[in-house]
């Protein structure tokens, strides 16, 4: 977890949370890491793994997300991850999670996705998690290419009456254009998945159009190009697309100091208060929380350091079921079980 006494605590903090945009893999703490790499036979020790999740700019993440990966190599080891993660979000009353997961990289390994998700699947569905709804999203590497990205769609696809709720694609933005993936995003479209996609975090607002526009996106991973562009921004909330904000990811990649031309940016030059306050419909998500030393009651802690008011952190956790990828008779159970939290805590 998050060093918790480094962080002020917010008023959502005792409220139940959902969150959207969560790696499955961006999970694993350096002590689950050494575990891994010993069930392996690859002994290594945790302060090399602190080592390896330092880095100034996006390849140096990709690279450390890479190793880490690496561990991964049946069903018990995922299997291992998952537990893992949901003991952290239930600590943080975290009561809906939409999970990514990287079926790109397991069949880049030529791992069994079925096999694995399975093993996914059957841990977090354990009689401990009840209290925690999880729904799972399939990820493409961008860089892999179309093939690869086709093969993941149609993985999620087959997989979609099991718990995958959507398809998306991460990884480089820039590595190919987004017309390259519209089969893939087309076929899983047609399977009934839902489409997210990762994009205005290093590239620009063009990059947030075509994801749209080419592909279909309904949720924008990172989005913050947008501050280059408030009429396209303002266009979005029109049309109900959801950025799903992850503060800490973007000051860790290089993302904000790119997006904003300092080099040497800080959490206060984030877009996140400006977005929101010109309408954006915004959510808060910690990305890969073990690889960016946070978590959720992290981000929201840092959201309000930006000025944002109790009023403002309480829209983007509500927003957070808003855009959650459920039926909507679930959505309005999980919306009102906020609420009811929310004037039981004196908040609204």
């Amino acid at each position: 977890m998050a060093n918790e006494t480094a962080r002020l605590p917010t008023v959502v903090d005792t409220l139940p949370k959902a969150e959207l945009h969560l790696h499955l893999e961006g999970g694993i703490r350096p002590e689950t890491a050494v575990e891994l790499a010993e069930r392996h036979g690859s002994p290594i020790t945790a302060e090399e793994v602190a080592a390896r999740y330092r880095y100034s700019d996006f390849s140096g993440f990709i690279e450390a997300f890479k190793w880490v990966t690496s561990f991964l190599r049946d069903p018990e080891d995922y299997a291992l991850i998952t537990r893992r993660l949901l003991d952290e979000l239930l600590h943080q009353n975290i009561v809906y999670a939409e999970i990514t997961i990287s079926a790109g990289v397991m069949l880049r390994r030529m791992q069994n996705v079925e096999a694995n998700f399975t093993a996914i699947r059957e841990a977090a569905s354990t009689v401990v998690y009840n209290r925690l709804r999880t729904a799972w999203i399939f990820d493409a590497t961008r860089q892999f290419g179309p093939d690869s990205a086709t093969e993941v769609a149609r993985w999620a696809a087959k997989l979609e009456k099991s718990g995958v709720v959507a398809f998306g694609m991460g990884g480089e933005e820039l590595s190919f254009p987004a017309t390259s993936f519209r089969p893939a995003f087309d076929l899983a479209r047609n399977a009934g998945l839902r489409i997210v996609c990762h994009a205005g975090e290093l590239g620009g607002v063009d990059s947030v159009r075509e994801a749209i526009e080419i592909l279909g996106a309904e949720r924008i991973g990172h989005g913050i190009a947008l501050m280059h562009d408030p009429a396209f921004a303002d266009s979005l909330a029109t049309r109900r697309i959801v950025l799903e904000n992850c503060l800490t990811s973007n000051l860790l990649t290089g993302a904000l100091a790119k997006q904003t031309g300092k080099p040497d940016a800080t959490i206060a030059d984030h877009p996140l208060r400006k977005l929101l306050e010109k309408g954006s419909l915004i959510t808060l998500s910690t990305d890969d929380p073990a690889m960016f030393h946070t978590d959720l009651l992290t981000e929201y802690s840092r959201a309000a350091s930006l000025g944002l008011s109790k009023e403002q952190l309480l829209q983007l956790a509500e927003q957070s079921f808003h855009a959650a990828f459920l039926p909507p008779e679930e959505k309005r159970k999980l919306l009102e079980d906020f609420q009811t939290a929310a004037r039981a805590a004196g908040l609204v």
